[in-house]
């Protein structure tokens, strides 16, 4: 067995090499995910978010390029946790934009992490629809009610085993959200239709 020594040796370099880049990759995973949830923050705020949204795509391209011959790694909730957010900031993006929403294979992220940044941005279209009634622009407000409603129908398509796709509790937060935010714009509807009412009686005295 005079080889057993560099069967191990080479193992070793393996392995060494690959606890390098998995140490990279989390690093790589935290930063997008800081920066897509920053842009999401931004969006919110209305402040300028473009610059930090080319820095999440940049740090995603140069992660991708370094897990290229590591798909285990690519594959692992590590980097999965990563691309869904950056999904969520993708797709908010493409909606605060009023552009088509952009296609997982174009991204370059897996399918099951595009679709459960889909099922988070109804949590976020909520945040949207309360800041409109806030506002009182109730037809913006019902926009974003009405978009919640067209991803929930989306994602309540997918009934697959959770290892396929973990997306089975999102969903349930996703329907309470939604039946919660429901009721707040009608709400804020029935008082708006009632305080117009006031007003032109008052008007008219």
């Amino acid at each position: 067995m005079k080889n057993l020594d560099d069967i191990a040796n080479q193992i070793q370099a393996r392995l060494d090499e690959k606890d390098t880049v998995r140490e990279i990759a989390i690093k790589s995973s935290r930063a997008i995910i800081r920066i897509s949830g920053g842009v999401i923050h931004s969006m919110h705020k209305k402040e300028e978010f473009q610059g930090m949204m080319g820095e999440a795509l940049d740090e995603a391209q140069r992660l991708r390029s370094l897990l290229a011959d590591h798909p285990e790694i690519w594959n692992s909730g590590l980097v999965e946790d990563a691309m869904q957010e950056l999904s969520e900031a993708v797709i908010l993006m493409a909606i605060a934009n009023e552009e088509e929403l952009p296609d997982p294979d174009d991204m370059g992220v897996p399918i099951t992490a595009y679709l459960l940044g889909l099922a988070d941005c109804i949590g976020e279209l909520r945040r949207f629809a309360l800041e409109s009634l806030r506002q009182g622009k109730m037809e913006k407000a019902t926009s974003y009610l009405e978009m919640m409603e067209e991803f929930f129908k989306v994602i309540m398509r997918f009934d697959y085993p959770d290892a396929l796709v973990s997306i089975r509790r999102k969903q349930d937060v996703a329907r309470s959200l939604l039946e919660k935010t429901r009721g707040e714009v009608a709400v804020a509807m029935s008082s708006k239709v009632l305080g117009d009412k006031i007003t032109a009686l008052y008007d008219k005295l």
